[in-house]
């Protein structure tokens, strides 16, 4: 399984008593659906290359203060989980989570093609950030410099994953 197809889902922190428990800082929308009794991940090194990675099933999982402790079936004792400080958990790109209509993963963002509703090729959107309201995504333009495009309504007009293109609405003062 290569890098690129893999999502991170939670980073090891630290380990939680001595009974094989983990601290896991999570880093998806859905820690109910990944770290649920039962569900599987692939343990994987900080600069994983293909093969490193271990796969492993929760057996248990709390949330404690912004983290999830994880017991992991078969590492029952603070030896066996030590070494795992700083590894990420991860999922397959095939195992998102499916989302509703007008959602999308960030990832499906970074690269799409943005153009006005006109056609007019502005760039490709390279960051997405997040300073309060909403979010802004970043649009690397052709011939240097960025464009910001604050993702709201008004502006983001019409968003085709499967097309990579992003039809945007450029409101007085944004270029």
């Amino acid at each position: 399984m290569t890098e690129e197809r893999l999502l991170n889902v939670g980073k090891i922190v630290n380990t939680h008593g001595i009974r094989g428990e983990l601290k896991v800082w999570p880093q998806t929308d859905f820690p109910d659906v990944r770290f649920r009794n039962g569900s599987r991940l692939l343990l994987c090194p900080p600069e994983a290359a293909a093969g490193e990675s271990i796969e492993v099933e929760v057996q248990s999982a709390r949330e404690q203060k912004k983290l999830f402790v994880l017991k992991l079936r078969g590492y029952d004792h603070i030896n066996l989980v030590e070494k795992y400080k700083g590894w990420e958990l991860k999922v397959s790109n095939e195992d998102r989570v499916e989302l509703e209509e007008g959602e999308y993963y960030l990832r499906d963002i970074i690269g799409a093609e943005a153009v006005t509703e006109d056609g007019e090729k502005l760039g490709f959107i390279s960051d997405v950030l997040s300073p309060g309201a909403n979010d802004v995504w970043v649009v690397k333009r052709p011939k240097g410099g960025d464009l910001l495009l604050p993702v709201i309504d008004d502006v983001i007009l019409e968003v085709d994953v499967p097309g990579r293109l992003v039809k945007v609405r450029l409101m007085e003062g944004l270029l």
